[in-house]
């Protein structure tokens, strides 16, 4: 329990490094409910954590009744990773690095931390627990949907904010998933 917690406060930690000092000031945008959470920001000036925890209990309730262990595992670290992303929003106010390395810096972050969640069963929010709803009630993989929902998050967020930067944005999801697929394959069978 000790080490689930210490994966669980580290990986929210590194998200929110990740989000706060490479992705919102460079008006980066990343996929799943993390996206939605930073286009609300971008559009509205909303706190992304907060609008991630909003956004996913729609998601978490129906799980409550249909998924138990999934919401059980995935809560806390929804509930961890949404109130640190917003205590680290400081870190989004100074200077950053130029966009590509944040692209990259951040998307090496942003994946460890989410790849340390995954290996407890825990996540940052809705998006992974939807794609896995999803590919239940069809044939489709659930790492597709998660790539399709990514995409869709990201094109939306190019056309309502100006500022972001598909490209880069493009370039940060993938530096996530290669991030993500390679600390997963390696440590998933010594995971506390």
């Amino acid at each position: 329990m000790i080490k689930k917690a210490i994966y669980i406060i580290l990986g929210s930690i590194l998200v929110a490094i990740g989000i706060n000092y490479f992705l919102i000031p460079n008006h980066l945008i990343n996929g799943g409910m993390i996206g939605v959470g930073l286009i609300m920001k971008y559009a509205f000036g909303l706190k992304p954590g907060l609008t991630i925890l909003i956004l996913s209990i729609p998601l978490y309730i129906f799980a409550f009744f249909r998924y138990k262990t999934y919401f059980y595992n995935g809560l806390h670290g929804l509930l961890i990773s949404s109130f640190i992303i917003d205590i680290f929003h400081p870190l989004s106010i100074g200077p950053s690095a130029p966009i590509l390395y944040s692209a990259i810096i951040g998307g090496v972050f942003v994946g460890t931390g989410v790849s340390l969640l995954l290996l407890v069963k825990a996540s940052t929010g809705g998006g992974d627990l939807l794609a896995l709803m999803i590919a239940n009630a069809s044939l489709l993989n659930v790492g597709l949907i998660i790539f399709m929902i990514d995409t869709i998050v990201i094109l939306s967020g190019s056309i309502a904010i100006r500022e972001a930067t598909m490209f880069y944005s493009f370039i940060l999801i993938c530096v996530i998933g290669l991030t993500t697929y390679t600390i997963t394959n390696r440590f998933a069978n010594n995971n506390p």
